[in-house]
């Protein structure tokens, strides 16, 4: 496996980083790297400088980056630079509430998986759209275990109801079912991520689309819940020539400076409130409200309108980590110039 495609946009970048090759991260686990050149993939990790002038976690490659690289300082290559990013699909990091964490980098499509059985969650959907919004790809939701839905058109319209602007592809490992319709978004050159809770299938449906059972599967546990096979990032290229990433299951999708998604996600509610008489409405008990109205003439339910409001306010926390974090940069911005003058 090498790297086969260079977007324009970074075109010759040979003059500006001599010495170093352009090459892509294809596996982070912890502090460890693999990336993608033209001669191959091998082991790699990030120069000591780098980790001196990065200022947060994110700023880290991510599995999906185009970094420059040295490929000739022994068997492990060194990391010096990270390129601009297309898009970024960013969460807070599990059990901290200052700590974002980049899943995934340079995906033009990401599937948020959602298994059809007890697994089935409107609102954890809806944190997915928000995050994926955000990242600057395109989302397509991607109902897995068809075969396991009673009621398959009811959960379909429920989907809908709430993913506004997203494809919605429904597939069964067990039936062989609904793979075709992935086919358009396979294409020579782009980048797919997969991402959802544990045991949706992400592992198997990239199996099927690779063509040969690469990567590890597990079943249920006795709960319905998933077991953790994946326990890494990792892109892997399918025959077409796209480039896929399999990210690990995710029980916590925490909110980091997700504004935009969150509007994205919500359009219908924040069009009903332009329409409410004051622009301050809680939407509650203030008369004139269009979204309460909308909620009594049932197109609009309680617990979407519950969501929204929890999601933005749990985005409003972390915009205050954002400018901590922003203040912090600054701060050894100050110290490294001080550095360098000495």
């Amino acid at each position: 496996m090498n790297l086969t495609h260079i977007p324009d946009r970074y075109g010759a970048l040979g003059a500006e980083y001599p010495g170093l090759v352009l090459c892509r991260v294809s596996l982070q686990e912890k502090g460890l790297y693999h990336i993608l050149s033209a001669e191959g993939e091998q082991p790699a990790a990030v120069s000591g400088r780098f980790q001196y002038v990065a200022a947060t976690v994110s700023d880290y490659p991510a599995v999906g980056d185009y970094v420059m690289a040295d490929l000739n300082s022994g068997d492990t290559a060194v990391i010096h630079h990270v390129l601009p990013r297309k898009s970024v699909f960013l969460r807070r990091a599990a059990g901290s509430a200052k700590t974002e964490q980049a899943v995934a980098a340079n995906v033009d499509t990401v599937f948020l998986c959602m298994a059809l059985n007890n697994d089935f969650n409107l609102r954890r959907l809806e944190r997915y759209l928000t995050v994926a919004w955000e990242s600057g790809a395109t989302p397509v939701v991607v109902l897995t275990k068809s075969d396991l839905c009673g009621d398959l058109p009811e959960r379909l319209a429920q989907a809908e109801s709430v993913a506004a602007g997203a494809d919605i592809v429904t597939v069964s490992a067990m039936e062989g079912e609904g793979y075709h319709q992935l086919s358009s978004y396979l294409v020579d050159g782009r980048t797919l991520a997969f991402v959802g809770s544990s045991g949706v299938g992400k592992s198997t449906l990239i199996n099927r689309l690779l063509g040969e059972n690469r990567l590890k599967t597990n079943g249920l546990r006795n709960d319905d819940k998933g077991r953790h096979t994946t326990t890494h990032r990792e892109l892997l290229i399918l025959p077409c020539g796209a480039a896929v990433i399999d990210t690990p299951g995710m029980r916590e999708l925490g909110m980091w400076d997700a504004g935009e998604g969150i509007s994205a996600t919500f359009a219908d509610i924040e069009a009903l409130a332009e329409k409410c008489r004051f622009k301050n409405c809680t939407h509650t008990t203030e008369p004139g409200c269009a979204v309460r109205a909308a909620i009594e003439r049932g197109e609009l339910s309680e617990e979407r309108l519950s969501s929204y409001e929890k999601l933005k306010k749990e985005n409003a926390y972390s915009e205050d980590a954002a400018g901590y974090l922003a203040a912090k940069e600054e701060k050894f911005k100050r110290i490294a110039k001080i550095n360098r003058k000495h």
